[in-house]
């Protein structure tokens, strides 16, 4: 491969494109919120939020120098991450808080880079994130699932045009950012009901000695504030 043409790729991912106009952002928000409101769409788009919070457990067990042992999503878009090391302290509580937030704020992340023109850059980006999600996957379901998102993303960065690729990565951080905010509200409502007793803020709950209703409280300030926040980035507010 020559020079220029190692040039010509570096350009392509890491430059900047020409900002949507506002309608198509408008537009991209509307096809996101229909993925996220009606329960019959919620119920196939959730997989992708599965992926991300399931994703974010195993990222931040990585980061904290716990041994990642695999990951496991299920057609009912439930979804297992097991980690080896100290069951307890710091690294064991960031990584049991990571789910929950990981897609409002991989959402987030999305927004700052579409606000500065990175589209390619995070078309690329997640690829490379569900290329490595996959090499842990350890059941079939979980690598289909992954293999279709990942497969959707290439197709678009490599067959598209610019308008395309920028209406494709703005539904997607609309849909991280706007389906971050439905998982807390579910699990508070399956809570009520005296159901998920072994959820992620049981398990902090024993962790910290901090209630568990503190933690989902967290949950939502932290997804709401990056709905928020991503919206106005992607608004151009």
């Amino acid at each position: 491969m020559d020079t220029d043409h190692l040039t010509d790729i570096w350009s392509r991912v890491f430059g900047t494109q020409p900002d949507p106009s506002l309608w198509l952002v408008i537009a991209t928000a509307v096809l996101a919120l229909g993925a996220v409101v009606p329960r019959t769409a919620w119920r196939l788009a959730r997989n992708a939020v599965t992926i991300a919070h399931e994703g974010g457990h195993g990222l931040i067990a990585l980061l904290t120098g716990r041994r990642l042992d695999g990951i496991r999503l299920h057609s009912d878009t439930s979804g297992l991450t097991v980690s080896r090391g100290k069951p307890t302290g710091l690294g064991m509580v960031l990584t049991a808080a990571a789910g929950y937030i990981a897609p409002s704020l991989l959402g987030l992340a999305g927004a700052a880079l579409l606000a500065a023109g990175h589209i390619t850059a995070l078309l690329w980006g997640a690829t490379a994130l569900l290329l490595a999600m996959l090499i842990m996957i350890r059941n079939a379901y979980g690598v289909l699932t992954v293999v279709l998102t990942g497969a959707a993303f290439v197709l678009v960065s490599w067959l598209t045009t610019p308008d395309v690729q920028a209406a494709f990565a703005y539904v997607v951080v609309w849909f991280l950012l706007l389906g971050g905010v439905r998982p807390p509200f579910e699990l508070q409502g399956k809570r009520r009901r005296g159901g998920a007793a072994d959820s992620d803020p049981d398990q902090l709950a024993r962790l910290t000695h901090v209630p568990a209703a503190v933690w989902l409280g967290l949950f939502h300030v932290v997804t709401l504030c990056s709905l928020i926040g991503g919206g106005r980035w992607l608004l151009g507010l």
